[in-house]
């Protein structure tokens, strides 16, 4: 599953005018409205931390885990001067096994849609079921199938610079009918600016989109109530413009 090799290296260039404060907001009020007195939260996936820093700075006491070593080294850089509330380590979340109970599970910026197989998505659903306690909330988002559908992916050009490197990013994206599954392959040429030299970069991320009828099921075997699901860029109800959606579950 990890996919994110030297790509991870320009994450953080590439989704510098991600709001994560706005998101983290977003999940305080979910937290909030499902759970009851959630504090500590483990976040499976979860990059470069930033959602994490966020939230600590709200209050919580979180947990990162994901599954690529190179962005948990980032994450720990990001967290540098941030409070002590926070920690990082590398695990994979299909396979993970916490130590202790957390009030709440989250997975944003679409890691389940990563878990590409039914069983890799029971496996990521399970370990998280056996993080929580009875009553627990797990928060995640996904590519929702049916604004994916009614929008369905094109080719998307993104070009930022920062005081190092110009980036460029073609993303190519070939759906796949029999498995749900849009493979992204994405081409970044990485131009570096004080050398005046470039390198090229190509990985594909195969990025599955969920119904909400499959989910609910998934989550029942993995011991979990579907509560809601909402769009995430509104918070209110999902339709067919809805490309994502947070799904809101509780461990019985």
């Amino acid at each position: 599953m990890e996919v994110f090799h030297d790509y991870a290296y320009y994450y953080n260039a590439f989704y510098r005018d991600k709001d994560y404060v706005r998101e983290a907001k977003q999940v305080d009020i979910l937290l909030r409205k499902y759970g009851s007195n959630v504090k500590q939260v483990i976040n499976f996936g979860c990059g470069t931390g930033m959602h994490d820093i966020e939230l600590a700075r709200m209050g919580y006491s979180c947990t990162g885990i994901d599954i690529s070593p190179i962005m948990i080294e980032i994450a720990k850089k990001n967290n540098k001067k941030q409070a002590g509330n926070i920690s990082f380590s590398v695990s994979d979340i299909r396979s993970y096994r916490a130590e202790r109970k957390f009030d709440a599970v989250i997975s944003l910026f679409h890691v389940m849609s990563y878990q590409n197989t039914n069983e890799e998505i029971l496996d990521a659903f399970c370990s998280a079921r056996k993080a929580l306690n009875k009553g627990g909330v797990f928060l995640f988002d996904v590519w929702y199938g049916p604004g994916v559908l009614s929008d369905k992916p094109a080719v998307r050009v993104k070009e930022v610079q920062d005081d190092k490197y110009k980036l460029i990013r073609v993303a190519k994206p070939t759906m796949h009918d029999k498995t749900n599954v849009v493979e992204v392959s994405y081409d970044v040429l990485v131009v570096d600016t004080k050398s005046n030299t470039a390198k090229a970069i190509n990985e594909v991320h195969n990025m599955r989109y969920f119904f909400r009828p499959e989910l609910e099921f998934y989550l029942k075997e993995s011991g979990f109530d579907l509560i809601d699901n909402l769009d995430c860029a509104t918070l209110g109800q999902t339709g067919y413009d809805s490309w994502t959606s947070y799904f809101i579950a509780t461990a019985i």
